[in-house]
C-alpha cells in the first residue's frame, strides 16, 4: 500500500470485492486524507464506482474493513455526515429541480434555506421550477449533485461530477470543490477525464481493480516524466504491466 494521507478520513484494510465469479478487489489497502480533494482516477470498469459504494456504506463485500471519519462505513452516526453522488443519480423525475432539493432537505432536517444556496452553487436557478424529467442529462446530474451538497457533510463522494458538463460548468464546479475543501470537507472526486487530476490535492489511480498510485499532481507528472496527465498515466499502466514506450 502507498499512502500520503496524514488524518485520513477513510481507511481502507485488506477490502475483497466480488463480482459473481469476478474478484473486483482482493484485499485493497488505502487510506485518503481528510480535508483534502481526492481524484479517484481511471478508466472505466476499473473499480472507481465499486470503492466508492464501499466508503459510503452500501456495496456488498466479502471481507476487509472500511472506516469512514472514525466509524465503519455505513453507520447510522454517518447518515448526515456522508454525502454520495452517484453516476445514476436519486432524483425525482416528476418533480421541480427545488421540490427535489425541498423534499431531500426536509427528509435530512436540513433548513431549507440550504435549497436557495444549493440552487445557485450548482447553476440551476434558471431551471429551478422545471420538472426534472425535462432536464439534459447534464442539469439532471447538477440537481443529484445539489442534494449531496444539501447540509454541508464532513464527507463528499462524487462519482464523475463533471461529466457531460461545459466547459464553463465544470470550472464553476472545481471552484466549488476548491471552496468546501478550503474550509475543511473531504472530497472524493471519481472521473475518467485525465486532466481532472490537476485539479485534485492527491490523486488514486485505479485500474483492473489496483492501485497503481497514490500521489499528487505534480509527482505523477514528474514520475512519469510527461507534461500531460494522459500521457502521464498511459505511461504508468505501461510500466505496471511491463510494456515498454
Amino acid at each position: 500500500m502507498t499512502s500520503l494521507a496524514v488524518d485520513p478520513a477513510v481507511t481502507v484494510r485488506g477490502l475483497r470485492v466480488r463480482r459473481g465469479r469476478t474478484a473486483v478487489f482482493d484485499g485493497l489497502d488505502l487510506d485518503i486524507a481528510a480535508g483534502r480533494i481526492t481524484g479517484l482516477l481511471g478508466p472505466s470498469g476499473g473499480g472507481k464506482t465499486t470503492l466508492m459504494r464501499a466508503i459510503v456504506g452500501v456495496q456488498r463485500v466479502a471481507g476487509g474493513t472500511v472506516t469512514v471519519l472514525g466509524m465503519p462505513a455505513g453507520s447510522r452516526g454517518l447518515r448526515r455526515r456522508v454525502a454520495y453522488d452517484s453516476q445514476g443519480g436519486a432524483v425525482y423525475d416528476d418533480l421541480t429541480v427545488r421540490q427535489n432539493l425541498a423534499y431531500f432537505a426536509a427528509a435530512r432536517a436540513v433548513p431549507a434555506t440550504e435549497v436557495a444556496r444549493v440552487v445557485d452553487a450548482v447553476g440551476l436557478a434558471p431551471q429551478e421550477h422545471r420538472l426534472v424529467g425535462s432536464l439534459s442529462g447534464g442539469q439532471r446530474g447538477r440537481v443529484s449533485l445539489g442534494i449531496a451538497l444539501l447540509g454541508e457533510p464532513d464527507l463528499l463522494v462524487l462519482d464523475e461530477p463533471t461529466v457531460g458538463l461545459d466547459p464553463l460548468l465544470r470550472e464553476g464546479l472545481w471552484d466549488l470543490f476548491r471552496a468546501l475543501a478550503d474550509a475543511g470537507r473531504t472530497l472524493i472526486v471519481s472521473s475518467h477525464v485525465m486532466d481532472e487530476a490537476l485539479r485534485c490535492d492527491e490523486l488514486v489511480l485505479v485500474r483492473e481493480g489496483r492501485v497503481l498510485a497514490q500521489t499528487t499532481p505534480a509527482r505523477f507528472l514528474a514520475g512519469a516524466g510527461a507534461s500531460d496527465p494522459d500521457a502521464a498515466f498511459l505511461r504508468l499502466v505501461r510500466s505496471a504491466s511491463g510494456v515498454r514506450g
